[in-house]
């Protein structure tokens, strides 16, 4: 899992309430279980003017201009700022996937569905809760200046803007410490490696019969 210390990156909009999963990812898309390669079917319903489905060449598809992750001002971003209640839905844990694959790093809301808010975690995207008037304040200072770059900073939980106003948030400490150091779930296990070969060998002298066939 990538880690993620402090991030300097575009904000882009997404700017209605109650985003689902199906919204982020629709279902469709869900036939595969790698982790990569949603990224173009991200929004898909409102990024396309036509139907999605899986295998589509997606660089002939006509492409909905009224929405923001199309717009040349938005492109590259890698912060999503979004209303209350986002991730709302199914618990797929491809919205994470698709957001990641597409290159968003951190989305900022006002509040996040439970499930998506810890599949978020499970792989390397920071959710940041921010009080409401904030992300307005956000949303108004994104739209009124082209180019709006912003800094999440994990290590100090603060988010600063580019006049140097500075907003905390909190992460439970676990989680924090996961991010900062790039560790899942697989990770934090493969941190006692050398205890469980230890066991294992453990194991191995004192009931050999259940390795005879191994």
């Amino acid at each position: 899992m990538k880690a993620f210390t402090r991030l300097q990156g575009l904000l882009a909009p997404m700017d209605r309430a109650n985003v689902d999963t199906d919204l982020i990812i629709p279902k469709q898309f869900l036939k595969s279980i790698k982790r990569s390669g949603f990224g173009p079917n991200l929004f898909d319903e409102l990024r396309y003017l036509d139907e999605g489905y899986p295998g589509q060449d997606n660089s002939q598809r006509p492409i909905n201009p009224e929405f923001a992750l199309n717009q040349e001002r938005y492109q590259g971003a890698q912060i999503l700022l979004a209303r209350k209640n986002f991730g709302c839905g199914s618990s797929r844990e491809h919205a994470p996937w698709a957001l990641d694959d597409f290159g968003i790093r951190c989305v900022i809301a006002p509040s996040f569905a439970d499930i998506f808010f810890n599949n978020c975690f499970k792989n390397g995207l920071l959710p940041v809760v921010l009080p409401e008037d904030v992300v307005d304040s956000l949303f108004q200072q994104m739209y009124d200046k082209e180019g709006y770059s912003i800094v999440v900073d994990l290590e100090a939980q603060k988010v600063i803007s580019p006049d140097g106003s500075e907003y905390g948030f909190e992460v439970d400490s676990f989680r924090r410490h996961c991010l900062l150091n790039g560790l899942d779930d697989i990770g934090l296990t493969l941190q006692h490696s050398e205890d469980i070969k230890k066991f294992e060998q453990q194991r191995r002298a004192s009931s050999p019969w259940l390795f005879q066939d191994l």
